[in-house]
Order: structure tokens, then sequence, then C-alpha cells
């Protein structure tokens, strides 16, 4: 494990042909290595455009296991350019069971690790609960050649909880592989707010726990067929420091690579003035757990 490592986060688009995608994502790792990374992340679902706009049974035909097509291929050239890769996956993993997945690579071209989204959303144009079962393996921290990183999924960002039990696992940098974007018809009204709230619970994140955040994200404007309006995904990648600044930010709309060091020397001295982590009140937390505390249930407690 190194003290210092540099982290790529590679923003691009997607096209409707999974081959097509998995070798521009190959390129992109290859550029990523001769930049000097030593661990390098691809968006949500990179394999494909973003089905989850509509719902098709016959889109279940993108998935593959773990390991599969996708992390054998990138384990190959992980192994070559001895690059650590948070590859994410339509997995799956039964006949009517499937996931929205990441698979570590480790340097040595292994898994690592595998990550399955726990939280799922269901919303107009993100329907996915149509096909992906929630995670059932929790918020894990995964040891690499370079450090130990946790990985969530694009609406994980929103739930500080999965941040928090990820760097209690010894997290160094949370890695969000993810695919979100602006309703066209919404964007002048809603959408420089939306963005704004996206990039400030994340760096909240790196604040709160005192580690580096990536959020990675596509770009490009996605209008499946018979499906809409289809979604603008609104690029916008970047790295945060366990203070919550920003290293390195991507555009809304261009592909691009974007490179930050990772200092656990860092972590260590923010965690030392910022001792969040020290002064946590583990034993008056019982609510967490809860769906939902109304007035009743607070009488009771009382």
């Amino acid at each position: 494990m190194q003290r210092k490592f540099k982290a790529a986060l590679i923003q691009m688009s997607m096209s409707p042909d999974p081959a097509a995608n998995l070798a521009k994502a190959a390129a992109r790792l290859k550029e990523s290595a001769a930049g000097g990374a030593g661990i390098a992340c691809l968006p949500e679902l990179f394999r494909s455009p973003y089905f989850c706009q509509k719902e098709d049974p016959a889109l279940f035909d993108l998935a593959e296991p773990i390991p599969g097509p996708s992390t054998d291929s990138i384990g190959k050239l992980a192994a070559k350019l001895g690059l650590v890769v948070i590859v994410p996956v339509f997995e799956r993993r039964a006949a009517g069971v499937y996931h929205n997945s990441v698979a570590v690579i480790d340097a040595d071209g292994t898994v690592a690790g595998v990550y399955r989204k726990m939280h799922i959303p269901d919303d107009p144009g993100y329907y996915e609960k149509y096909y992906f079962t929630p995670g059932d393996l929790g918020f894990k921290a995964v040891d690499t050649q370079v450090g130990r990183v946790g990985v969530l999924i694009c609406w994980d960002q929103w739930y500080p909880e999965a941040a928090r039990i990820a760097a209690l696992r010894g997290a160094d940098i949370l890695f969000y592989p993810t695919a979100i974007g602006w309703n066209p018809r919404e964007k002048n009204a809603n959408g420089a707010a939306q963005l704004d709230a996206w990039q400030t619970v994340q760096r909240g994140h790196a604040i709160a726990n005192g580690v580096y955040v990536a959020a990675v994200n596509r770009v490009g404007l996605e209008r499946p067929e018979g499906s809409g309006e289809g979604i603008e995904f609104w690029g916008h990648s970047f790295l945060a420091d366990p203070q919550g600044v920003i290293l390195a930010g991507a555009s809304e709309s261009a592909e691009s690579i974007l490179y930050g060091t990772v200092d656990l020397d860092r972590i260590e001295d923010v965690r030392r003035h910022w001792p969040f982590l020290r002064d946590r009140r583990i034993d008056a937390y019982e609510g967490i757990a809860c769906r939902f505390l109304d007035q009743q249930q607070d009488s009771k407690e009382s």
C-alpha cells in the first residue's frame, strides 16, 4: 500500500454498441496508466447507454456475470498496465436476479472485490427497480495495491450512511461511478440547483469522513427510442480532498480524464484537526436504523 497514488476519473459518452464502449474504455485506461495513474474509475454501466430510461425485458440481455466478459478483458489489461480499475457491471447473478454492480480489479488483474448497489432509485427516466435487485454485500472497502478503496454507485451518493460505513471500514477514497443528468425540459429552471446539490452532498461526505471522494459521470444526451425526452448527462466529474476541496473537475459535456493525487498523510493531518470519527456518539444513534421516527415513537423512547 502506497502513501500517495494518482487516481484517474474517466468521463466518457456511450454508444449503443457494447463492444465499442469496451474498446473506448480500454483506450482511456491505457491513457490513464500513461498519465501516471495507479487507479482508474469508469462511469456507471459504461458498456451501454443508460437503458433504465424505459422498462424493456429484452434489455436484460445486456447483463453479464462476474467474472465475465468485462472483468476478464479489463483484468488482462489491468495486469499489463499495472493499474487498479473500478469496473461497473450490469451483473447477471442468476436468471431473474440482476444487480447494478462494480468489480474492483487489482493491478495484477484479479477481482479484489465486488460491490452491488444498495440504494435503487425509481423515478421518471430512472426505472432501476425494474432491472436491479438491491445489493446484499453491504458497504465495504477493498484492499488494492495502491490503497484501500470504497466503492458506491450513483444513487448511493445521497446517503451519508453509505459513505460513513465505507469510511469506518478504512476506505481512503470513495469512488462513485455515476449516470446522472438533467431532464432537458427542467434544466433551465432547476439544473443549476440540482448540480450544486449533487456536488455539495458528496463534498460533505469527504469532509464528514476525512476521505477523498471521486465522482465519475458520463456525458451526452441519451434519448432511447420511445422513452421520451431523454437525459442530458451533466458530466462534472470531480475529485475532492478530505476537506471537500475540489482538486480536479470536468466540464458538463466534454469527454476527459481527470487526474488527482490521493495522499494518505493528508487524511491523517485532516483527521487530527477535525476528529469527527473520534467524537461520534455511537451510544446515541439507535434511531438511525429506523425508517422514520414519528412523535409517538419519540415519546415512548423518552
